[in-house]
Protein backbone atom coordinates (compact mmCIF):
# COMPACT_ATOMS: atom_id res chain seq x y z
CA UNK A 1 0.00 0.00 0.00
CA UNK A 2 1.66 3.60 -0.69
CA UNK A 3 1.93 6.33 1.98
CA UNK A 4 -0.80 8.29 0.41
CA UNK A 5 -3.60 4.95 0.70
CA UNK A 6 -2.41 4.84 3.73
CA UNK A 7 -3.01 7.82 5.25
CA UNK A 8 -6.30 7.75 3.74
CA UNK A 9 -7.14 4.62 5.62
CA UNK A 10 -5.94 6.01 8.74
CA UNK A 11 -8.22 8.79 8.52
CA UNK A 12 -11.21 6.18 7.89
CA UNK A 13 -9.99 4.45 10.65
CA UNK A 14 -9.74 7.61 13.13
CA UNK A 15 -13.35 8.78 12.30
CA UNK A 16 -14.36 5.08 13.33
CA UNK A 17 -12.02 5.58 16.67
CA UNK A 18 -13.46 8.58 17.58
CA UNK A 19 -17.10 7.08 16.94
CA UNK A 20 -16.38 4.62 19.41
CA UNK A 21 -14.74 6.77 22.37
CA UNK A 22 -17.24 8.54 21.81
CA UNK A 23 -19.79 5.77 23.15
CA UNK A 24 -18.16 6.13 26.75
CA UNK A 25 -16.83 9.51 27.02
CA UNK A 26 -19.57 12.50 26.04
CA UNK A 27 -17.71 15.75 25.01
CA UNK A 28 -14.34 16.49 25.35
CA UNK A 29 -13.33 16.38 21.99
CA UNK A 30 -10.26 18.64 21.91
CA UNK A 31 -8.68 16.38 24.58
CA UNK A 32 -9.23 13.14 22.84
CA UNK A 33 -7.69 14.68 19.82
CA UNK A 34 -4.61 16.02 21.72
CA UNK A 35 -4.25 12.70 23.69
CA UNK A 36 -4.64 10.58 20.07
CA UNK A 37 -2.66 13.25 18.56
CA UNK A 38 -0.05 12.78 21.16
CA UNK A 39 -0.19 8.79 20.46
CA UNK A 40 0.01 8.65 16.80
CA UNK A 41 3.23 11.10 17.40
CA UNK A 42 4.69 8.58 19.68
CA UNK A 43 5.26 11.72 22.44
CA UNK A 44 3.38 11.49 25.98
CA UNK A 45 0.79 14.08 27.68
CA UNK A 46 0.12 16.19 30.91
CA UNK A 47 -3.31 16.48 31.83
CA UNK A 48 -3.95 19.03 33.91
CA UNK A 49 -8.09 19.08 35.38
CA UNK A 50 -10.00 18.62 38.95
CA UNK A 51 -10.96 15.16 40.21
CA UNK A 52 -14.13 13.30 38.69
CA UNK A 53 -13.59 14.76 34.87
CA UNK A 54 -13.22 11.11 34.06
CA UNK A 55 -9.43 10.93 33.28
CA UNK A 56 -8.95 7.62 33.91
CA UNK A 57 -12.09 6.85 32.30
CA UNK A 58 -11.20 8.29 29.08
CA UNK A 59 -7.20 7.13 28.71
CA UNK A 60 -8.58 3.33 29.88
CA UNK A 61 -11.14 3.71 26.75
CA UNK A 62 -8.91 5.43 24.61
CA UNK A 63 -6.10 1.92 25.79
CA UNK A 64 -9.50 -0.39 24.96
CA UNK A 65 -10.33 1.04 21.26
CA UNK A 66 -6.78 0.94 20.66
CA UNK A 67 -5.79 -2.10 21.75
CA UNK A 68 -3.33 -1.52 23.78
CA UNK A 69 -2.40 -3.17 27.20
CA UNK A 70 -3.11 -0.17 29.62
CA UNK A 71 -1.59 -0.04 33.43
CA UNK A 72 -2.50 2.97 36.28
CA UNK A 73 -0.05 4.14 38.60
CA UNK A 74 -1.32 5.75 41.68
CA UNK A 75 1.43 8.07 42.78
CA UNK A 76 1.69 8.82 46.47
CA UNK A 77 3.90 10.68 48.44
CA UNK A 78 6.15 7.17 50.31
CA UNK A 79 5.92 5.87 46.46
CA UNK A 80 9.32 4.40 45.57
CA UNK A 81 11.25 3.90 42.31
CA UNK A 82 10.78 -0.14 42.23
CA UNK A 83 7.19 0.17 43.11
CA UNK A 84 7.15 1.54 39.26
CA UNK A 85 10.00 -0.24 37.70
CA UNK A 86 9.82 -3.47 39.48
CA UNK A 87 12.85 -5.18 41.57
CA UNK A 88 14.51 -8.28 41.92
CA UNK A 89 13.70 -11.17 44.09
CA UNK A 90 15.28 -14.08 44.81
CA UNK A 91 13.66 -17.54 43.64
CA UNK A 92 13.48 -20.83 44.93
CA UNK A 93 16.59 -21.66 43.65
CA UNK A 94 18.46 -18.92 45.25
CA UNK A 95 18.61 -16.74 41.66
CA UNK A 96 17.83 -13.39 41.20
CA UNK A 97 14.81 -13.07 39.36
CA UNK A 98 13.17 -9.82 38.10
CA UNK A 99 9.77 -9.02 38.32
CA UNK A 100 8.42 -6.45 36.11
CA UNK A 101 6.25 -3.23 37.34
CA UNK A 102 3.38 -1.51 36.06
CA UNK A 103 5.41 0.75 33.70
CA UNK A 104 5.64 -2.56 31.55
CA UNK A 105 2.60 -1.53 30.06
CA UNK A 106 1.49 0.53 26.50
CA UNK A 107 -0.10 3.19 27.81
CA UNK A 108 0.53 4.48 31.60
CA UNK A 109 -1.61 6.39 33.43
CA UNK A 110 0.57 8.26 36.12
CA UNK A 111 -2.23 9.76 38.00
CA UNK A 112 -1.28 12.61 40.04
CA UNK A 113 2.33 12.68 39.46
CA UNK A 114 3.15 15.59 41.22
CA UNK A 115 2.49 14.21 44.68
CA UNK A 116 5.54 11.53 45.04
CA UNK A 117 9.03 12.74 45.50
CA UNK A 118 11.45 13.35 42.64
CA UNK A 119 13.38 10.24 42.76
CA UNK A 120 10.36 8.69 42.04
CA UNK A 121 9.67 11.28 39.63
CA UNK A 122 12.67 10.30 37.68
CA UNK A 123 12.05 7.07 37.58
CA UNK A 124 9.57 7.68 34.53
CA UNK A 125 12.57 9.17 32.90
CA UNK A 126 14.75 6.81 31.15
CA UNK A 127 11.21 5.16 30.17
CA UNK A 128 9.73 8.20 28.81
CA UNK A 129 12.61 9.21 27.15
CA UNK A 130 15.09 6.01 25.69
CA UNK A 131 11.44 3.01 25.91
CA UNK A 132 13.80 1.04 28.29
CA UNK A 133 14.59 0.60 31.91
CA UNK A 134 17.62 -0.02 34.02
CA UNK A 135 17.53 -2.24 36.99
CA UNK A 136 20.54 -3.22 38.75
CA UNK A 137 22.27 -2.73 36.19
CA UNK A 138 20.39 -4.91 33.38
CA UNK A 139 18.19 -2.63 30.86
CA UNK A 140 15.07 -4.08 29.56
CA UNK A 141 13.16 -2.60 26.74
CA UNK A 142 9.99 -1.96 26.62
CA UNK A 143 6.79 -2.65 23.95
CA UNK A 144 6.09 -0.27 21.54
CA UNK A 145 3.76 1.95 21.18
CA UNK A 146 4.69 3.26 24.51
CA UNK A 147 2.76 6.01 26.10
CA UNK A 148 2.98 8.35 29.53
CA UNK A 149 -0.21 10.15 30.54
CA UNK A 150 0.05 11.88 33.58
CA UNK A 151 -2.41 13.79 36.09
CA UNK A 152 -1.93 16.97 37.79
CA UNK A 153 -4.63 18.24 40.22
CA UNK A 154 -4.16 22.08 40.04
CA UNK A 155 -6.08 23.05 42.98
CA UNK A 156 -4.28 21.27 45.69
CA UNK A 157 -0.82 22.29 45.83
CA UNK A 158 -0.14 21.55 49.46
CA UNK A 159 2.37 18.61 49.96
CA UNK A 160 3.09 18.35 46.12
CA UNK A 161 6.71 18.45 44.43
CA UNK A 162 6.30 20.27 40.99
CA UNK A 163 7.85 18.84 38.09
CA UNK A 164 11.16 19.72 37.30
CA UNK A 165 11.62 21.53 33.89
CA UNK A 166 13.94 18.52 32.39
CA UNK A 167 10.63 16.19 33.10
CA UNK A 168 7.84 18.93 31.60
CA UNK A 169 10.23 18.69 28.45
CA UNK A 170 9.56 15.13 27.95
CA UNK A 171 5.73 15.65 27.50
CA UNK A 172 4.82 16.26 24.01
CA UNK A 173 1.00 17.79 25.35
CA UNK A 174 -0.06 19.85 28.18
CA UNK A 175 -4.03 19.61 27.93
CA UNK A 176 -6.28 21.35 30.11
CA UNK A 177 -9.29 19.42 30.90
CA UNK A 178 -12.42 21.54 31.62
CA UNK A 179 -15.70 21.24 33.31
CA UNK A 180 -18.17 19.72 30.85
CA UNK A 181 -21.11 22.16 29.11
CA UNK A 182 -24.69 21.73 31.09
CA UNK A 183 -26.12 19.48 28.12
CA UNK A 184 -22.86 17.36 28.35
CA UNK A 185 -23.61 16.90 32.16
CA UNK A 186 -26.55 16.07 31.78
CA UNK A 187 -25.80 13.04 29.15
CA UNK A 188 -23.24 12.22 31.12
CA UNK A 189 -25.64 11.54 34.60
CA UNK A 190 -28.01 10.08 32.41
CA UNK A 191 -25.40 7.55 31.02
CA UNK A 192 -23.55 6.68 34.15
CA UNK A 193 -26.79 6.26 36.64
CA UNK A 194 -28.42 3.26 34.60
CA UNK A 195 -27.88 -0.49 34.33
CA UNK A 196 -26.61 0.34 30.75
CA UNK A 197 -23.30 -0.53 29.79
CA UNK A 198 -21.39 0.54 26.40
CA UNK A 199 -18.82 -1.83 25.50
CA UNK A 200 -16.03 -0.60 23.38
CA UNK A 201 -14.09 -2.09 20.17
CA UNK A 202 -10.66 -2.48 19.78
CA UNK A 203 -9.83 -1.24 16.14
CA UNK A 204 -6.04 -1.39 15.91
CA UNK A 205 -3.74 -3.55 16.87
CA UNK A 206 0.38 -2.66 19.00
CA UNK A 207 2.06 -3.17 15.78
CA UNK A 208 -0.95 -1.26 13.31
CA UNK A 209 -0.12 1.69 15.26
CA UNK A 210 4.01 1.23 15.45
CA UNK A 211 3.46 1.10 11.26
CA UNK A 212 1.33 4.68 11.50
CA UNK A 213 4.13 6.34 13.58
CA UNK A 214 6.55 5.23 11.44
CA UNK A 215 3.96 6.56 8.79
CA UNK A 216 3.20 9.49 9.94
CA UNK A 217 7.64 10.14 10.52
CA UNK A 218 7.34 9.85 6.60
CA UNK A 219 5.00 12.55 5.75
CA UNK A 220 7.06 15.20 4.04
CA UNK A 221 7.19 18.85 5.15
CA UNK A 222 7.98 22.28 3.28
CA UNK A 223 11.43 23.78 4.87
CA UNK A 224 9.23 27.06 5.12
CA UNK A 225 6.76 25.67 7.81
CA UNK A 226 9.79 23.73 9.52
CA UNK A 227 11.55 27.17 9.94
CA UNK A 228 8.21 28.82 11.28
CA UNK A 229 7.82 26.00 13.66
CA UNK A 230 11.88 26.81 15.05
CA UNK A 231 10.99 30.54 14.23
CA UNK A 232 7.76 30.38 17.02
CA UNK A 233 9.89 28.71 19.71
CA UNK A 234 12.76 31.05 19.17
CA UNK A 235 10.31 33.62 19.88
CA UNK A 236 9.53 32.53 23.10
CA UNK A 237 13.10 33.00 24.76
CA UNK A 238 13.47 36.29 26.08
CA UNK A 239 16.83 37.07 24.90
CA UNK A 240 15.99 36.04 21.27
CA UNK A 241 15.81 39.41 18.96
CA UNK A 242 12.44 38.24 17.56
CA UNK A 243 10.56 37.39 21.18
CA UNK A 244 7.42 40.20 21.51
CA UNK A 245 7.22 42.51 24.35
CA UNK A 246 5.27 40.18 26.20
CA UNK A 247 7.62 37.42 25.87
CA UNK A 248 10.83 39.83 27.09
CA UNK A 249 9.07 41.25 30.16
CA UNK A 250 7.19 38.43 31.36
CA UNK A 251 9.25 35.01 30.48
CA UNK A 252 12.35 33.79 32.17
CA UNK A 253 12.99 30.54 30.45
CA UNK A 254 11.54 29.87 27.04
CA UNK A 255 10.85 26.74 24.96
CA UNK A 256 14.53 24.21 24.40
CA UNK A 257 14.35 22.44 20.75
CA UNK A 258 12.20 19.34 21.69
CA UNK A 259 9.28 22.07 21.24
CA UNK A 260 9.94 22.33 17.92
CA UNK A 261 10.62 18.70 16.83
CA UNK A 262 7.70 18.72 19.08
CA UNK A 263 4.86 20.75 17.36
CA UNK A 264 6.51 19.69 13.64
CA UNK A 265 5.62 15.91 14.91
CA UNK A 266 2.16 17.20 15.83
CA UNK A 267 1.64 19.22 13.03
CA UNK A 268 2.05 15.87 10.74
CA UNK A 269 -0.57 14.09 12.63
CA UNK A 270 -2.86 16.79 13.01
CA UNK A 271 -2.57 17.48 9.23
CA UNK A 272 -3.00 13.33 8.64
CA UNK A 273 -6.24 13.36 10.79
CA UNK A 274 -7.51 16.08 8.95
CA UNK A 275 -7.27 14.53 5.47
CA UNK A 276 -3.85 16.61 4.44
CA UNK A 277 -0.51 14.69 2.78
CA UNK A 278 1.59 17.42 4.39
CA UNK A 279 1.24 19.89 7.46
CA UNK A 280 1.23 23.60 6.46
CA UNK A 281 1.38 26.65 9.21
CA UNK A 282 -2.27 26.21 10.38
CA UNK A 283 -1.46 22.84 11.66
CA UNK A 284 1.59 24.28 13.16
CA UNK A 285 -0.51 27.00 15.22
CA UNK A 286 -3.64 24.37 16.04
CA UNK A 287 -1.05 22.50 18.27
CA UNK A 288 1.26 24.86 19.55
CA UNK A 289 -1.05 26.21 22.88
CA UNK A 290 -0.60 22.66 23.99
CA UNK A 291 3.17 22.13 23.17
CA UNK A 292 4.38 25.75 24.60
CA UNK A 293 2.37 26.07 28.01
CA UNK A 294 4.71 23.60 29.77
CA UNK A 295 7.83 24.99 28.30
CA UNK A 296 7.52 28.65 29.12
CA UNK A 297 8.59 29.94 32.41
CA UNK A 298 6.85 32.91 33.62
CA UNK A 299 8.64 35.18 36.03
CA UNK A 300 7.37 37.00 39.15
CA UNK A 301 6.15 39.99 36.97
CA UNK A 302 3.99 37.83 35.23
CA UNK A 303 2.11 36.41 38.48
CA UNK A 304 1.49 39.65 39.73
CA UNK A 305 0.06 41.10 36.86
CA UNK A 306 -1.99 38.10 35.87
CA UNK A 307 -0.05 37.23 32.45
CA UNK A 308 -1.29 33.98 31.46
CA UNK A 309 0.46 31.83 29.07
CA UNK A 310 -2.23 32.03 26.95
CA UNK A 311 -1.57 35.82 26.54
CA UNK A 312 1.88 35.12 25.70
CA UNK A 313 1.63 32.30 23.32
CA UNK A 314 -1.08 34.22 21.25
CA UNK A 315 1.43 36.73 21.15
CA UNK A 316 3.90 34.79 19.03
CA UNK A 317 1.49 33.87 16.42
Amino acid sequence: MSDVAAIESFVKKYKELKTEIAKVIIGQDAVIDQILISIFSGGHALLIGVPGLAKTLMVNTIAKTLGLDFKRIQFTPDLMPSDILGSEILDENRHFKFIKGPVFANIILADEINRTPPKTQAALLEAMQERTVTVSGHHYKLDLPYFVLATQNPIEQEGTYPLPEAQLDRFMFAINLDYPSFQEEVDVVKSTTSDVKQEVNALFTAKEIVDIQQLLRRIPVADNVIEYAVRMTGKTRPNSAEAADLVKNYIDWGAGPRASQNLILAAKTHAAINGKFSPDMDNVQAVAYSIFKHRIIKNYKAEAEGITEEQIIKSLF
